[in-house]
């Protein structure tokens, strides 16, 4: 009887590292978010992380990083906003992610919406919901929040983030 070869580890296994852990996720389409708050003065970041995590009571959640410059008004922040941006949004997703960048200035369009959160306009959909959970989770924090309002009528279809760029849908 011949061995058959130890396949739980490939030749091309790699060590786990930032590294390993980026060029993974490059490969895992995700949806994009803008996720808003207002403290002193409004922020927002760019997020691939949303996750719709229990229908009763309705939470999401999102990952931060502690050293971003939104993090200083999410750690205090109350309510946020939550945006589905749609496949005509590019610019709109690479403003909130650009570091240094005025994000709430033109061209971008957004007003104040219930508890104060910054709401962008023309989004796919939009929550505002009330943190309820700030984790610890290495360099960022996993946000966990319920939503307390939304409107999920926007028209269009999603923007995604894949190999680091984003894309449309296509059929």
């Amino acid at each position: 009887m011949t061995a058959s070869p130890d396949l739980s580890t490939p030749a091309t296994a790699t060590p786990a590292t930032p590294g390993l852990l980026r060029s993974v996720f490059r490969r895992h389409a995700a949806g994009v978010a803008v996720i808003t708050a207002h403290g002193t003065r409004p922020a927002g970041f760019t997020a691939t992380s949303l996750t719709s995590v229990a229908a009763e009571p309705p939470l999401v959640s999102f990952g931060v990083g502690t050293g971003s410059s939104s993090w200083p008004v999410l750690a205090e922040a109350e309510h946020v906003g939550v945006h589905i941006l749609g496949e005509h949004q590019q610019d709109l997703a690479a403003t909130f992610a650009r570091s240094g960048a005025d994000r709430f200035a033109s061209p971008t369009r957004w007003h104040r919406g219930p508890h104060g959160v910054p709401l962008l306009e023309g989004v796919l959909a939009w929550m505002v919901c009330r943190v309820v959970a700030r984790v610890p989770a290495g360099d960022h924090r996993l946000v966990l929040a319920e939503a307390v309002v939304g409107d999920p009528s926007g028209a269009g279809r999603p923007l995604l983030y894949h190999q680091g760029r984003f894309n449309a849908l296509r059929d």
